[in-house]
């Protein structure tokens, strides 16, 4: 037996999340059975746990989009009992069970080797928030964005993605404007390589279709009317990688900045990655210094407190990455 988080909707008590214990039998099918060491709560986690919006596509469902673990079985020859594997997206927790347990059974197509520079709680504190930050400046890259381009946003700078990606481009030696309605951390910010910190209230509300240029290029975990005055305001030539939506998914915007400044948006999706993007990504990820932050950037916490800390998290009360210790 061991204990995982579980997600459930009946008749008698409706829609629940508890710790329970299950055996390997419950587990889904799958080629590699894992022990799971940590996992995470991400956004998404702290919505499908809440009940707040309909993350979860079957029932009963073990949340959690990331896990690191060890291989206990394998089907095949892909991995070998023992060694660590990491596990970001791919419907886990969402349509196939996920992270938030101390046993896993994962298709193997949906694991890479945990990188020999990353250690299983850093691969969690990255998770896939840095996984996906580390993606957008690969797509800011790509787009020839450099140092040189000039100042980059960040918005949502103090969740787990706009952490990440202003610590990963503050190692790059980029000049970053980080957006945050939280006054008080701005402090922390500074500390990730934030060079100039704004209210989200400059750019949450409607602008114009063209506002002044004060950006080469941005990442954006925001969308909505945020992502709207975003695009407005980027450099002529430049971009934004949108790789989130905490503020909605509408864009009510027009293509001035599009046409007129020849801007590009650039769509980040994490969660069905080729393997080869995720192998690029962890690569880049194991040369940073970001495991140098990572105790500004992360809070532990257990299995059995999982449920409180999502809605802490859906508050606003958490500041960059929970890692969950399934075994606490």
């Amino acid at each position: 037996m061991f204990k995982s988080l579980v997600i459930n909707k009946d008749d008698s008590q409706g829609y629940h999340t508890q710790v329970k214990e299950l055996n390997e039998a419950d587990l889904q099918d799958g080629d590699v059975l894992i022990k799971v060491l940590y996992s995470t709560i991400n956004y998404k986690d702290a919505l499908a746990i809440s009940g707040k919006a309909p993350v979860v596509r079957r029932f009963p469902m073990i949340p959690g989009i990331d896990l690191v673990g060890i291989v206990e079985q394998c089907g095949n020859n892909k991995f070998s009992v023992g060694q660590h594997v990491l596990l970001n997206g791919y419907g886990v927790g969402e349509k196939y069970l996920g992270g938030l347990s101390q046993k896993a059974r994962i298709n193997s197509e949906f694991l890479i080797p945990l990188p020999k520079d990353i250690t299983p709680f850093n691969a969690m504190a990255i998770g896939t928030a840095g996984y996906t930050a580390m993606l957008s400046v690969i797509a800011l890259e790509k787009q020839g964005i450099t140092p040189e381009s000039g100042s980059i946003l960040v918005t949502g700078a103090t969740g787990g993605v706009g952490s990440f990606a202003i610590r990963i481009l503050a190692d790059l030696g980029y000049s970053i404007t980080a957006s945050t309605g939280s006054n008080k951390q701005a402090q922390y910010l500074k500390r990730l390589g934030a060079n100039e910190i704004i209210d989200r209230a400059e750019l949450s509300v409607e602008g114009k279709p063209l506002m002044k240029e004060r950006w080469a290029a941005a990442i954006d975990s925001v969308g909505s009317t945020t992502l709207v005055n975003v695009c407005a305001s980027i450099k002529y030539g430049g971009c934004v990688a949108a790789c989130g939506l905490a503020q909605g998914m509408d864009f009510p915007a027009t293509v001035a900045p599009f046409i007129l400044r020849g801007i590009s948006l650039l769509g980040i999706d994490s969660v069905m990655r080729s393997q080869q993007d995720r192998l690029d990504a962890w690569h880049r990820l194991s040369q940073t210094q970001v495991a140098d932050k990572i105790s500004e950037i992360s809070t532990i916490v257990g299995l059995h407190d999982a449920i409180a800390t999502a809605d802490k998290l859906l508050a606003g009360e958490i500041t960059g990455r929970v890692v969950v210790d399934v075994n606490a």
